[in-house]
């Protein structure tokens, strides 16, 4: 105030400003509505919706995944059953194919060479053309027996003339010719050597020629009879 009592130039604005800051200072916020939630809460809330939508969406992806897995197994098994029953009707529809038993004898003929022992191998064409070493044998003619059929053979095939001292069991196996199925079974003695020429074999076996026991192990290209050549070996050794 001056002097005179009159407000001074300015004051009153200052005055008023002063007013309207209290005035100011008085407002207060508005109630929240009873169960309303604040800002934060609501950003909470909602965060933990979109928390909870997303782990809902994984749960769903997982399950689609399993259905699928699921589904796919088991449209691969429903696939092999039904290969299977292809497989079956195709066997139960096909032609019945002719069996033929067939009895052979043959022999394993070796020879003491110092200490080492050497057996006689024979080799014939396979029909693929491959050059197959193997154990001298063949069919049982009428009134023949198998000791009989087996000297016979060896020497027919490999020219040689040969004694039984043992017998080395027999083999079993199968094979087909001209669409008929051949079950054939091959009794084998043990042979020692006692005379002959390999060069006075018949032109059924390409070559003829003496192998060191272990060798012949290896080079007999059946299994079966290489089975022979190791019961033949137990005896000999």
């Amino acid at each position: 105030m001056g002097e005179d009592g009159q407000p001074r130039k300015g004051e009153g604005r200052t005055a008023a400003a002063a007013g309207g800051a209290k005035r100011r200072r008085r407002r207060r916020r508005p109630k929240r509505a009873p169960g309303r939630p604040s800002g934060q809460e609501a950003g909470q809330k909602a965060k933990k919706t979109v928390e909870g939508a997303s782990s809902t969406s994984s749960t769903a992806k997982v399950g689609a995944s399993a259905r699928g897995t699921s589904g796919a197994a088991l449209r691969s098994k429903k696939k092999k059953s039904a290969s299977k029953k292809k497989q079956a009707k195709a066997r139960r529809t096909a032609p019945a194919v002719a069996t033929k038993r067939e009895i052979s004898a043959g022999g394993v003929v070796y020879q003491r060479n110092g200490d080492e022992i050497e057996v006689v191998l024979a080799s014939r064409r396979t029909r693929r053309g491959q050059l197959a070493w193997g154990l001298a044998k063949g069919g049982i003619e009428e009134e023949e027996t198998m000791e009989d059929a087996a000297v016979r053979e060896v020497r027919e095939e490999t020219g040689l003339l040969a004694e039984i001292e043992a017998s080395l069991g027999e083999t079993r196996y199968f094979y087909v010719w001209e669409n008929v199925r051949i079950r054939k079974t091959v009794h084998f003695f043990l042979m020692r050597h006692a005379g002959g020429d390999i060069d006075d074999r018949d032109d059924e076996m390409e070559e003829v020629r003496w192998f060191p026991l272990d060798r012949a192990l290896k080079r007999a290209a059946y299994r079966g009879e290489r089975d022979v050549l190791k019961r033949a070996a137990d005896l000999l050794r």
